[in-house]
């Protein structure tokens, strides 16, 4: 057997490690956004997602769970996994807190106070989320005959898995703590295809079927009972303007009891669309619409052709 100590094929390549390393140390000393360095100062987002997946445990505590978890002992696994929460988002926030222009001249000693209320002020809105998830579920069974049971549900469906993340995050959103909500979001994001960004307003009973592809933009408005399918865009008309764009509404309003298709496209911030509206599959809507509105695309003319087998497959088939 060959000796890989002995191996000299990579000598050369050794031989210039040295200058390869001072090379691509010396890029990082341009003072460009690229350039930062120090980790220490910056939120990290294997700790934030860790947190995600504990915080479900709380949300859903019979369907997330540690192999080690005994109902008996609820109270304890609970209050276990609400301490490690608190310990480490509360850090998490005050590093987030200094990409904050509201914290920008505080100390740390200021902004992990402020970080402490925060969580705990969060941590206190987990009952108020999961009430509001709880009708999300039932929307979720109610509305898709394909759901055999709420536990379906739960564990499988990709709609659910980014509300919930959502809820939290909007949450921590609505108390002006940058990054995090969005870190969390979008991790939502990669798993499932669905971007709701955490600004967003959602009321209650709000089911997402199949969801690939969906994207709810910040300043978007959701009212209660609202159903949204798979490729839908609730975004905003034209982003040109850039930063001077922040904090404007950009995105639609839906309001109660509305049922968008797959692929629709709904933008811009002055648009409305009324209650118990119903928006076809692929419309593009950049207007408002009056309550119980249906709207759809004409049936497209399809042209059909008969071939034979020979003619589509080649030789060989009759």
């Amino acid at each position: 057997m060959k000796d890989i100590g002995m191996d000299n094929s990579f000598d050369k390549l050794r031989s210039t490690m040295d200058d390869l390393v001072h090379y691509v140390i010396e890029d990082y000393h341009h003072e460009r956004n690229i350039d930062k360095v120090n980790q220490i100062e910056q939120p990290d987002k294997e700790i934030i997602v860790d947190i995600v997946y504990k915080l479900l445990k709380i949300v859903y505590p019979g369907y997330y769970f540690d192999k080690s978890f005994k109902s008996y002992n609820i109270e304890h696994y609970i209050s276990a996994l609400l301490e490690d929460v608190a310990f480490h988002l509360t850090r998490q926030i005050a590093i987030a807190l200094r990409f904050s222009e509201a914290y920008e001249n505080t100390s740390k000693n200021e902004r992990r106070e402020r970080a402490q209320e925060i969580t705990a002020e969060f941590l206190r809105r987990i009952p108020g989320v999961r009430a509001y998830l709880d009708l999300d579920l039932q929307a979720a069974y109610d509305g898709d005959p394909a759901a055999y049971s709420i536990d379906e549900v739960v564990l499988a469906y990709p709609g659910i898995f980014a509300i919930t993340i959502n809820r939290l995050a909007h949450e921590l959103f609505l108390m002006k703590v940058p990054l995090i909500p969005r870190i969390m979001t979008e991790h939502a994001h990669g798993l499932t295809g669905i971007d709701i960004h955490p600004g967003a307003t959602i009321g209650k009973y709000f089911f997402i079927d199949h969801g690939t592809g969906i994207v709810i933009g910040e300043t978007t408005e959701i009212g209660d009972n609202v159903k949204i399918y798979q490729g839908v865009t609730l975004g905003a008309l034209s982003t040109r303007g850039g930063q001077k764009l922040r904090s404007k509404k950009r995105h639609p309003t839906i309001e109660d009891n509305v049922t968008i298709y797959a692929g629709a496209s709904i933008l811009g911030g002055e648009t409305v669309i009324g209650r118990n509206s119903v928006i076809g599959s692929n419309v593009f809507i950049t207007s408002s619409l009056a309550p119980n509105t249906r709207v759809s695309v004409k049936n497209q003319e399809l042209s059909y052709k008969s071939s034979s087998a020979r003619e589509l497959f080649g030789e060989g088939h009759d």
